[in-house]
């Protein structure tokens, strides 16, 4: 991996089937920090098995399998290069009880690719009412991933028609549109993610294909393949000047070192020797060292997904959720209370104050409480629309007064976005943070 290039993080999103894992294990496998002893492992064993055609999800689901086993906090293997960045892969599978990680993840990338299917009935079961194609397209916008590349995958099963395409791409700018996108900046790409055509080259299947283009206000790009759609990706811009705030995805004891906890940086940076507080445990203590991909660096940045050893701090004091903060720069702090603005996406009912359903907010998992309804606004303009509503319902946007059920670290969206974000589930509400 090119030390110099810059991190860039992307979400992989769309319906069960659309051949995410296919994709996104073609890019790692060729492009990736998968050594070849690995994949010829992984080959043989598939081939064992009578799953050779399935190689490259094989491959995701191999490294999926140790990554859930624990073998390794290496997240390198998910990674690839591309001329300009590294490419870390934020995985999103699919099913409905993986939204959760969807939120949590998703509100961690630059960029989210969403796959869609073009078969004859796939493409339509994605973005039907009950589709996961366009619920994943809103949850990240919802949650301020605004870079957007579509692949539309498994061409191949419809013959590489450039009809089936045209059609595919008008409906799905329809839909990205209404979520939120400018379909202008979106990088369009008809991909074989099991065959490779537009993946790393240009497909000789597609002659009518005449590339992708896009433009943004930092200029207009074009090209023909995936990756060089993800290599157009404008760089994030990354807050190291703010103050440090790390939230904590696991904690790891590991013998020999001690405790370990592993997050990415989202805003300032973290190095040896600095007095970190974790908020809302309230425990203070200072950083050893700081590593990523088992290499100590000297510092870690907005963006890197690092793991650093604290002194006498026991696996059990400090928690998935907590925050960790410069104990001498605006320390992160518990929220009894949080005013927050809340998008309601697909609610059956009406929802009212005394709610209390389960937010994922940066790393963390707790019951709120809906103490009382401030005011209904409007989505897009923020205006009031009503003072004290009695109720909310699908489509409202609204000011809410929220109560943690136990405590918990949140920030003003504005100051760190990424720790002023949430969803709420089961009902699937998503929603901003801007401000307590």
């Amino acid at each position: 991996m090119g030390k110099d290039k810059t991190h860039v993080n992307v979400v992989v999103i769309g319906h069960v089937d659309s051949g995410k894992s296919t994709t996104t294990g073609h890019l790692i496998y060729k492009c990736g920090g998968i050594d070849k002893r690995t994949i010829e492992k992984f080959e043989k064993e598939a081939a064992e098995l009578g799953k050779s055609s399935f190689k490259y999800a094989w491959v995701l689901d191999k490294l999926k399998a140790e990554r859930e086993r624990g073998i390794t906090i290496d997240i390198a293997l998910w990674k690839f290069e591309t001329p300009r960045y590294n490419v870390t892969v934020i995985d999103a599978p699919g099913h409905r009880d993986f939204i959760k990680n969807m939120i949590t993840g998703t509100s961690q990338a630059d960029c989210a690719i969403l796959i869609i299917a073009s078969g004859i009935g796939e493409f339509e079961a994605g973005i039907s009412k009950d589709g996961q194609t366009r619920e994943h397209a809103l949850l990240a916008f919802t949650l301020g991933v605004r870079q957007l590349i579509v692949a539309i995958n498994k061409m191949d099963t419809c013959k590489w028609s450039g009809d089936r395409y045209e059609e595919i791409v008008k409906e799905a700018s329809g839909f990205i549109k209404k979520v939120g996108y400018n379909p202008k900046s979106v990088p369009f790409v008809p991909i074989s993610g099991w065959h490779g055509d537009n993946m790393l080259e240009e497909s000789t299947n597609m002659p009518w294909y005449k590339g992708w283009n896009k433009e943004t206000k930092a200029g207009a790009a074009k090209g023909k393949t995936l990756l060089e759609a993800i290599d157009a990706i404008e760089p994030p811009v990354r807050p190291s000047d703010k103050p440090l705030r790390l939230p904590l995805q696991d904690v790891y004891k590991i013998g020999g070192i001690g405790t370990v906890p592993v997050g990415r940086v989202e805003t300032g940076v973290i190095k040896a020797g600095m007095v970190v507080n974790f908020a809302p445990s309230n425990v203070t203590t200072e950083v050893k060292s700081v590593e990523m991909h088992h290499e100590q660096i000297p510092e870690g940045l907005p963006g890197d997904n690092v793991g650093f050893n604290v002194k006498n701090v026991s696996v059990k004091d400090i928690r998935r959720g907590n925050v960790c903060s410069d104990s001498k720069n605006d320390p992160a702090k518990e929220a009894a209370s949080f005013n927050a603005q809340v998008i309601v996406l697909n609610h059956p009912g009406q929802i009212g104050a005394g709610y209390a359903p389960v937010l994922d907010c940066h790393t963390a998992h707790i019951a709120c409480k809906f103490g009382e309804l401030i005011e209904k606004i409007d989505r897009r303009s923020g205006k009031v629309m009503e003072a004290s509503p009695k109720f909310l319902k699908s489509g409202d946007a609204a000011i809410v007064k929220l109560v943690p059920s136990k405590p918990m670290c949140v920030e003003s969206y504005q100051e760190y976005p990424p720790l002023g974000r949430f969803a709420v589930r089961p009902s699937l509400t998503s929603s901003f943070v801007f401000g307590h």
